[in-house]
């Protein structure tokens, strides 16, 4: 390269000395200009079902939500590939499902498993794009440095000795609230130091309404960084991949008092459905092991045999909806920032939940299971020229889709491990239809079952079912043993999955059927265009 560079005029050379003419050395990579190829957006929120004004709530407060589906397309049946962070969140940034990934569920770093994984950001640097990411964009305690230009960026406020290593989750803002915080942590490792995940500071209270502006809690602050990086990036001459992961909705639910003050506790709805669902295996159902997880939630067990007192369903429907008006500011603060910039109009920007989460839904709470209200997810995508943006999709979509989906909408090669399809064609034509059926799983861990074993579940929704798999699974082979519980669901006539209706005679030969289809797989599943 020495000698190359002597041939170079002095314009030449400054061109290649840029991340976008380094690019356009490695194999396969092309030279990218920032007035040509997109910029993208990649915005994530925790947690987060589809519980927006634009998804048909008519209680929540979501108007920066609202107001961004008017410009993009809104996929109304898009599902995760598992309804856990770390297994969805490694699906998405591979580009894989979990028989590749080896990402069951939590606990299992993708980076540990696959070393040489070029992740997403990773694939669109290689094409001449600067990485940054902030907040959660794979699971906690997982920056990946690898993947980015610029890593886990973070609030001057929280880079102190004693707060850089904390979980954002843990974040509290009342002094009082704070010591009653540290001290339970303290008592938890006195009793358990090695089962302190996060250092102990996870899960703590449940709740907190602080009297406080957006930019004291962590969401708020990096909203604020996350606007001034767009001012920077826009002086690069190179395109960027900028990655914003908010914390909340997760628990603890803690937003300012103000997004508290929008409801009414009282006159929330609760779930319609605060039951088992009907012949339903017992592993299907999570054991809400987050809430008893929270200091003033331990008493709460697996919705078999313990149902949530009504004022404490309110109170925890109040916080969820109160966390998810505060992540709406941010996103309308951010997405203000982006046209401010003067950025909007060559940004391809994605808004999607890594989940869903019940709230009340078969008398359970938080995530784990493979029901359509856990693997159901929003997915909002604005891409610049010739899009139907302001359209609703009502096909099939997943998570899995997004690598190939922005590569494709950059101009960018598409790598040949996905094992998502590109959504491309259906910002253009929202009814068409590219799949006929979604798949996720979910590994229903010891801890979370009331017997004590640990199973496995293989689930795939198609235009009209949702039929599931259950198996005991061999956790250090991970591989599935015996069948021992299916589920079948019409979600035509019964959408909220309150029946399962797998053993009834009528119906063996459609089990027989989609037993088949979900062994045959995604690939079967893609309809030729």
């Amino acid at each position: 390269m020495g000698k190359m560079i002597h041939t170079l005029n002095r314009r030449d050379f400054i061109k290649l000395t840029t991340a976008a003419g380094i690019a356009s050395l490695l194999p396969g990579c092309r030279p990218l200009s920032n007035n040509k190829h997109p910029n993208v957006l990649f915005v994530i929120v925790d947690d987060l079902r589809p519980e927006l004004g634009c998804y048909g709530n008519t209680e929540i407060k979501t108007p920066n939500f609202d107001r961004f589906a008017k410009e993009s397309v809104v996929f109304k049946r898009a599902y995760c590939q598992a309804a856990a962070c770390a297994p969805s969140r490694a699906s998405v940034m591979l580009g894989q499902r979990a028989e590749s990934t080896r990402v069951w569920s939590l606990g299992e770093k993708f980076r540990e498993i696959n070393p040489d994984a070029v992740t997403m950001p990773q694939h669109f640097h290689k094409f001449g794009y600067h990485t940054v990411s902030m907040g959660k964009i794979f699971h906690n305690h997982m920056p990946d440095p690898v993947s980015f230009d610029e890593p886990d960026l973070k609030p001057d406020k929280y880079k102190t000795p004693e707060l850089i290593d904390r979980d954002p989750e843990s974040f509290y803002h009342d002094e009082g609230l704070k010591a009653e915080h540290a001290m339970v942590r303290e008592e938890r490792i006195k009793k358990n130091p090695n089962a302190a995940y996060s250092g102990g500071w996870a899960y703590g209270r449940s709740w907190e309404a602080y009297d406080g502006p957006d930019n004291a809690f962590y969401d708020g602050a990096q909203t604020d960084m996350a606007i001034e990086k767009l001012k920077m990036l826009k002086d690069k001459n190179q395109p960027f991949f900028l990655a914003v992961g908010y914390y909340r909705p997760h628990l603890p639910f803690v937003a300012p008092k103000k997004y508290w003050d929008l409801y009414d506790r009282n006159r929330l709805s609760l779930a319609s459905n605060p039951y088992l669902p009907k012949n339903s295996p017992t592993m299907a159902i999570n054991s809400c092991y987050e809430l008893n997880a929270c200091y003033d939630l331990e008493y709460v067990k697996h919705p078999a045999i313990y149902q949530m007192p009504e004022e404490t369903a309110r109170l925890l429907k109040h916080g969820y909806y109160a966390s998810v008006s505060f992540v709406d500011a941010c996103l309308g603060r951010l997405m203000e920032g982006l046209r401010e910039s003067g950025l909007d109009k060559n940004t391809i920007v994605v808004v999607w939940g890594d989940h869903g989460w019940k709230l009340g839904e078969h008398g359970s709470w938080c995530k784990q299971t493979n029901f359509n209200i856990d693997t159901r997810v929003p997915l909002l995508i604005r891409a610049p020229g010739g899009y139907q943006n302001g359209q609703n999709c009502d096909q099939l979509a997943e998570l899995v889709d997004l690598y190939p989906t922005l590569c494709d909408l950059a101009g960018i090669d598409i790598p040949e491990n996905m094992e998502g399809t590109s959504l491309k064609p259906m910002l253009k034509n929202p009814d068409l239809e590219l799949k006929s059926a979604v798949f996720s799983h979910y590994h229903q861990k010891p801890k979370s079952t009331l017997d004590g074993n640990r199973y496995m579940g293989y689930s795939m929704v198609t235009t009209r079912y949702h039929y599931v798999e259950w198996f005991h699974w061999d956790d250090v082979n991970k591989i599935a043993g015996d069948q021992v519980g299916v589920e079948l669901y019409d979600n035509h006539v019964d959408p909220d999955e309150n029946i399962n209706i797998a053993d009834f005679p009528e119906n063996q030969e459609l089990v027989r059927d989609l037993s088949q289809q979900l062994k045959a797989g995604w690939r079967t599943s893609l309809i030729p265009q």
